[in-house]
């Protein structure tokens, strides 16, 4: 057992959690579950004072992305913020007919059923949308969540010849898999990007011993 599986056990330990009783808690198999890949745009990264503009959501399962079963919602924009705006494209009016905050965020839940939430540095869009969903007095999120960030670097060789980063961007993963980044820095386009990259760390784990659904949530 290394250094960090025994800190990850006595966390676990710590808070009456073991590795068995995580394990009891995540049934089923890849191949079945219920991905939700997503993605959010917003004005700025402020957790408190900035705002969402729009979701990009889309399901992943049986290690296909079926098309049909998406998501894209804007939402109406109480906030502008030029500098942003420079980077994602969305404009006060661009889209006609958004719902409010509450509404977007209705939509998006009932997309999102009980699935497993998958995004790229995934802290960051959940933070933004339980405190969207706190603003509007909903229950924040209890889904389980995977980041492709994090993921990526348990596909990396342990060498002392290669230098690990302690984070990677959807940019390096969009280089690193060949992936187009046509549509980068819009919510879809990016759910889309961090869809295949999440299919493609699948397909490098796959060749690890005693991989698994559980497993995805230990490394």
């Amino acid at each position: 057992m290394n250094f960090l599986t025994k800190i990850n056990t006595f966390l676990l330990e710590l808070l009456g959690k073991s590795d068995k009783s995580l394990d009891n808690e995540i049934q089923g198999n890849i191949d079945s579950t219920r991905f939700v890949v997503l993605d959010t745009e917003t004005t700025g990264f402020d957790y408190e004072n900035d705002r969402i503009l729009c979701i990009g959501a889309l399901v992943l399962q049986n290690y296909r992305i079926p098309i049909q079963e998406s998501l894209e919602v804007y939402i109406q924009q109480e906030h502008y913020n030029k500098a942003t705006a420079q980077i994602h494209g969305i404009l006060r009016e661009s889209v006609l007919n958004r719902p409010n905050e509450l509404e977007g965020l209705q939509q998006f839940i009932d997309f999102l059923g009980d699935s497993i939430i998958v995004a790229h540095h995934t802290f960051f869009d959940i933070s933004m949308i339980n405190k969207a969903l706190e603003r509007n007095g909903l229950p924040k999120l209890k889904n389980k969540t995977l980041d492709t960030a994090n993921l990526y670097k348990k596909t990396l060789l342990y060498s002392p010849l290669l230098v690990r980063k302690e984070s990677y961007t959807l940019d390096e993963l969009a280089d690193k898999f060949d992936i187009s980044k046509k549509d980068r820095h819009t919510a879809m386009g990016d759910a889309y990007i961090t869809a295949i990259a999440f299919l493609k760390i699948l397909n490098k784990l796959k060749e690890k011993k005693g991989f698994s659904l559980q497993q995805l949530f230990k490394y």
